[in-house]
């Protein structure tokens, strides 16, 4: 199966795009023939169409470029804070123990909500978007940060403290590296709850970015541009996960 897969490399790519336009193709059929109305779903090849409108009179690569940027400055933080808070908690058994239920309730919590609050402190514009990101994509990497350092095997601490390492130097050789593929899924959760309300304040606020795009074309009932617009969306998305994808690779080149 493994050399198969080596032989073939692009076979999964493939299988997923293929699977993707038979999707859509279906889709299409379900939507002429009726069982779907066009009024709550567009035909794939109006969005289509719509694409060319959206990008020539729209702007939405400048729209893209700063929602995507928004997204990166709180994936920055998220990763910078969340991981250095995971390994707080885990290095103090009495704060775990006071700040790890209140870090887990933060992260069901509507952040989104107290925007009129973030735009008080930070102003109607791109800061007041990143931090309400920040905050609510921080509790999943605070967590799995947490969760991906207490569980690193005993045996490789115990081969860590055979050749006397210090406690930093078995965080750094031992416990970081154990830990980083749970640390990159609460990234990956971090990210898609950053995204979400990233879009979401952009569209409330209406302070640039796809978010407030959305909202004019579901206002002006351009149901086919809005869709579009969400495969703008869509892309940040992939975009993040694919960088992500490719850093864990860099970091982990055993895997």
């Amino acid at each position: 199966m493994t050399a198969k897969a080596n032989r073939w490399p692009l076979s999964p790519k493939l299988v997923g795009l293929g699977s993707l336009v038979l999707f859509f193709l279906l889709l299409e059929a379900v939507i002429r023939i009726g069982l779907i109305s066009r009024y709550v779903v567009p035909p794939p090849s109006e969005i289509l169409e719509s694409f060319y409108g959206i990008i020539v009179h729209e702007h939405v690569f400048r729209r893209f470029l700063l929602t995507a940027g928004e997204c990166l400055a709180a994936g920055v933080l998220i990763t910078i804070f969340g991981v250095a808070g995971g390994v707080l908690l885990h290095r103090s058994e009495l704060l775990r123990r006071a700040c790890e239920t209140w870090v887990a309730s933060l992260a069901a919590a509507p952040i989104v909500l107290a925007y009129p609050l973030f735009m008080v402190l930070f102003g109607r514009n791109s800061w007041t978007i990143i931090i309400i990101g920040f905050i609510a994509g921080l509790p999943p990497v605070m967590l799995k940060t947490l969760e991906g350092i207490a569980g690193t095997r005993r045996v490789l601490i115990n081969v860590g403290r055979s050749f006397n390492l210090t406690p930093t130097q078995q965080f750094w050789k031992i416990q970081l590296p154990a830990a980083l593929p749970v640390i990159f899924t609460g990234i990956r959760l971090g990210l898609i709850f950053a995204l979400i309300n990233v879009v979401g304040v952009e569209f409330l606020i209406n302070a640039g970015g796809l978010g407030p795009l959305i909202n004019d074309l579901a206002e002006r009932y351009d149901l086919a541009g809005t869709y579009a617009a969400i495969c703008f969306v869509i892309l940040v998305s992939v975009l993040f996960y694919m960088t992500l994808e490719r850093a864990e690779r860099w970091l982990r080149p055993a895997n």
